[in-house]
């Protein structure tokens, strides 16, 4: 019973967790459309068959049975699609291309937006601010993905030592790392109380001419003044630290330094970490909403056809060419880029099923 509770509170929050993303990737695109001038028939949230569905104006609101996705259908997106005379100038291929590429980084951009400005507002109560002097070895955050996790460093942990040679300040423990040179070190983690010995080995990451060494941890924040204009900045800041760890992600993954099954997960894994985010409370959740959105904005820029970035990629080619790719090449990319995606979202749903299924791995 306490199993098929948690399955569907993971659920629950998956849903809305997934609902926000795309309302306001898709509500990106539409704003623009309308702003400048373009006519829009259907906002959809989901695909497949419609549950529901009101129209005002010109435009249909609808929300369908599947719902990882959505879409804004604008008028004469498709170049078969017969326009009325009248609707002609506000079709979408008929607006020049500066307009065409605004509204089709609308989307992602939205995305990004979302992220700015959770982080901005919940940033300064998830981090406290540290009062002035030095700052104590305790550890503020896990970047996944990194050598800390899989070590098993925790939020809240407190580095006491570094093999065997006592630390009391982040800035000594983090040039110890620094210069570690990727040999393996020992910690001695204060942890609830406890005692923990934790072994870990660092990383290089190249920096200008040179490698730093790190584990994936960062130290508590000092937050000189609390303003405003200082939690905005910051929620920029935090955005831009979310790209910059994904396309590191991405790097090591294609050098296979990290394992592409550890590295993707697909709606079971989101489900399930939406559960674990949710029962810790709401600001979780939100914070998972920040890195979500900004991760899936950067993902809809991959110049794959179907993904926006496609679109950027179509509108790139007829920049070069001084004309539109030909309907069957754009059908025949699509297409394409169809299977890809369906591709990486079956590999994403077998590692689910991996992780789901492996003793001791993932709990709903």
């Amino acid at each position: 019973m306490v199993i098929t509770t948690n399955i569907l509170y993971s659920a629950f929050t998956f849903l809305i967790v997934i609902g926000v993303l795309i309302f306001i990737h898709e509500l990106g695109h539409f704003l623009l459309m309308k702003r400048l001038g373009v006519g829009v028939l259907t906002f959809s949230f989901g695909f497949g068959p419609k549950l529901i569905g009101r129209k005002v104006g010109e435009t249909e609101y609808q929300i369908c049975a599947v719902p990882f996705g959505g879409f804004v259908k604008p008028i004469g997106e498709d170049p078969k699609e017969e326009v009325k005379e009248e609707d002609r100038s506000r079709s979408f291929l008929a607006q020049p291309k500066w307009k065409r590429l605004a509204i089709v980084v609308a989307g992602p951009m939205f995305n990004l937006f979302l992220g700015v400005a959770i982080f901005f507002v919940v940033d300064p109560f998830t981090v406290s601010p540290t009062p002035p002097g030095p700052t104590p070895p305790v550890v503020a955050e896990v970047t996944p993905g990194y050598p800390a996790e899989a070590a098993g460093l925790k939020k809240g942990d407190t580095v006491l030592s570094v093999d065997d040679k006592p630390v009391t300040t982040w800035e000594e423990l983090s040039k110890i790392i620094r210069v570690s040179g990727g040999r393996e070190i020992s910690l001695q983690v204060k942890r609830d109380g406890e005692v923990v010995k934790i072994r870990v080995t660092p990383i290089a990451i190249k920096e200008g001419d040179q490698s730093i060494y790190r584990i994936g941890i960062v130290g508590p924040r000092v937050y000189p003044t609390i303003g405003p204009k200082f939690e905005l900045g910051n929620g920029f800041a935090r955005t831009w630290l979310v790209i910059r760890v994904t396309i590191l992600s991405l790097v090591k993954l294609f050098q296979g330094e990290i394992p592409a099954k550890d590295a993707v997960a697909g709606p079971l894994g989101i489900a399930q970490m939406a559960g674990q985010q949710a029962r810790k409370g709401f600001l979780d959740v939100l914070y998972f909403i920040a890195l979500l959105s900004v991760s899936l904005a950067f993902f809809n820029l991959f110049p794959i056809p179907i993904l926006d970035g496609g679109h950027l990629l179509f509108l790139a080619v007829e920049a070069l060419l001084g004309k539109p790719l030909s309907v069957k090449k754009m059908e025949i990319a699509q297409q394409i880029g169809l299977i890809l995606i369906i591709l990486l979202m079956l590999y994403a749903f077998y590692n689910d099923l991996l992780r789901i299924f492996s003793p001791g791995k993932w709990k709903f």
